[in-house]
């Protein structure tokens, strides 16, 4: 199996357009050591030639452009795509946003949660994708799942969806109850483990995560590859850089560092190679010469940039 990164930051990218803060406005310099980013997405294949993506970012369109594998065959038709289906892990902006470019009556199959599902039924802007084209097919919640086509052709990628702590989509809150409690550990934010078949050696997908719990480390204990959440490196980053007013378990994240961070809840757990996706802007571990990406490192972490590739 073949996973390529083909979007490493949080929602909004990296730079963010109306971002001024010192990471971005280094970004948009040119520093070495800090590399560009766009929104969170993975694309997954099984023979290099039919691929699965998880989310479709709002960057969709830079993304495959490029992405070679995403893009036609030089022999393929005059209107097709290798992407034959998207897998959604929740209804976030950034994560679902990206449909809307893929509607030109192209063929692949969308796969989500009920609750994502749900939300794509009940918003009438994603019907520019008929579902008589492209299918919506609900994500069981247990067992392992073959990802198929529209056409139902297999495409060689198997996943197993699972709940981890998160919230709903900032868009789906009340305002009018800034009180609330928004988490949720019900299915509105999933984790996917995938393997090219039966038996075959398992990579786990979770871009958001609120918490790691004794049953999501065991569950990933012996895996061959996780990319999971690495949107804030404190919980109170946003605050500290003056650029927002949340925290990060606020938004749904796991913070990396600190005694409940995700570094430290997962450095028991054996996972052959752990990687850190979905960062967003302030994150100081964008800056590959920071103490925060050097302490990364050393605890045997990486920080993927778009574009990264891994084999299985």
């Amino acid at each position: 199996m073949r996973l390529k990164v083909v979007g490493s930051a949080a929602g909004g990218g990296f730079p963010q357009w109306n971002c001024n803060y010192r990471l971005s406005r280094v970004a948009r310099m040119g520093a070495a050591g800090i590399a560009p980013r766009t929104q969170s997405s993975l694309a997954a294949s099984a023979d290099g030639r039919n691929w699965v993506l998880f989310n479709a970012s709002p960057d969709i369109r830079q993304q495959i452009a490029e992405t070679p594998e995403l893009q036609p065959a030089t022999d393929a038709p005059l209107r097709s795509t290798p992407i034959r289906a998207v897998v959604l892990t929740n209804a976030d902006v950034d994560h679902i946003a990206g449909l809307l470019s893929l509607r030109e009556r192209q063929p692949f199959a969308i796969y989500a949660a009920a609750q994502v599902l749900k939300v794509l039924e009940a918003n009438s802007i994603f019907n520019v994708l008929d579902p008589a084209v492209v299918p919506r097919r609900e994500l069981p919640a247990q067992g392992e799942m073959e990802i198929r086509a529209a056409d139902g052709q297999e495409t060689g990628i198997r996943i197993e969806r699972f709940a981890v702590p998160g919230k709903v989509a900032l868009f789906l809150e009340d305002r009018a109850r800034p009180e609330a409690d928004f988490r949720s550990d019900t299915g509105d934010t999933i984790g996917v483990r995938m393997a090219a078949d039966k038996g075959s050696r398992s990579a786990f997908y979770i871009p958001g995560c609120a918490e790691i719990d004794d049953r999501l480390r065991e569950r990933l204990e012996g895996a061959a590859c996780l990319l999971f959440d690495g949107t804030v490196y404190t919980d109170d980053e946003m605050i500290a850089a003056g650029v927002g007013t949340k925290t990060g378990a606020r938004m749904g994240h796991l913070a990396m560092s600190g005694e409940a961070g995700s570094i430290a809840r997962l450095a028991g757990v054996s996972i052959a190679r752990r990687i850190f996706v979905h960062i967003n802007n302030t994150n100081p571990v964008l800056d590959e010469n920071s103490a925060e990406h050097a302490a990364v490192r050393a605890a045997g972490w990486e920080v993927a940039r778009d574009g990264m590739e891994i084999e299985l």
